[in-house]
């Protein structure tokens, strides 16, 4: 996968945001320990959960060299080290694992769910957000253009239809593992500025791993074929900015 940009991914930083004050406004954390951010990403999000907690200590991890140097310059009060985030094991159990749009890029949920429940103090929380917004316009005009001649061959094993499942799901993996379990979804309304802004926006999170794979002149005949169908799907308004719905899956757990 391409490193991450920034400056790409912060372009909507405010409507990025919004979902991790909502899940940080149904966060209690009642036991002693730390909090770590899982895929703290620029620290924009870290920067708010050490508002939040002021003081406990925030561990932020990722794997993004990149991403961690924004971190350490906007929160040097906190701890970041570069890891995989799905096989992180922090130093002491901590009392909160908080994720914020992150989770998605990994497979194997039914596993992965318990295993970071399993990682907390007694009474710690995971608290974790993540899109599901894959079976909209901005997500299924990337698969209709991934399967053109064109770049079949290269995105076959790149492109990743529904990362996240239904919510029942998610309770019936963590339901046998936790004193309680909290689960909905959020629909936002972004309404977004620019010429192409959907394009703009998955430029920064789900169309970097299909660019990545692509050279220059198929990612230019990529991005025309992808930035067609996202036109269309998402016109303009009378205004002339551009309503983009985005769903968004929020959940809640308590370790035994």
């Amino acid at each position: 996968m391409a490193d991450w940009d920034p400056a790409q991914y912060l372009k909507f930083e405010d409507q990025r945001a919004r979902p991790a004050v909502d899940l940080l406004g149904r966060v209690d954390v009642s036991v002693p320990g730390e909090i770590v951010d899982l895929g703290c990403g620029a620290g924009n999000i870290t920067r708010l959960v050490a508002r939040r907690f002021p003081e406990r200590g925030i561990l932020g991890v990722d794997s993004s060299p990149e991403m961690l140097a924004k971190a350490r310059a906007v929160l040097p009060g906190a701890r970041f080290i570069e890891g995989d985030i799905a096989r992180f094991v922090p130093p002491a159990p901590p009392a909160l694992i908080f994720s914020n749009a992150a989770l998605h890029w990994l497979d194997d949920h039914p596993a992965l769910f318990p295993a970071l429940l399993g990682r907390l103090a007694r009474g710690g929380v995971l608290a974790v957000q993540m899109p599901r917004n894959h079976g909209a316009p901005s997500h299924t005009a990337m698969v209709e253009a991934s399967r053109l001649p064109r770049f079949r061959d290269k995105l076959a094993l790149v492109v990743r239809e529904s990362p996240v499942s239904a919510p029942a799901a998610y309770y019936s993996v963590l339901a046998p593992h936790a004193a309680r379990v909290d689960i909905w979804e959020t629909e936002y309304l972004h309404v977004l500025e620019g010429e192409s802004p959907v394009v703009e926006w998955t430029m920064g999170t789900a169309l970097r791993p299909l660019l990545a794979a692509l050279d220059a002149d198929e990612r230019a005949e990529f991005l025309e074929a992808y930035g067609r169908r996202v036109a269309e799907a998402y016109p303009k308004a009378v205004d002339g900015k551009t309503p983009f719905p985005f769903r968004r899956l929020f959940l809640v757990a308590t370790a035994r």
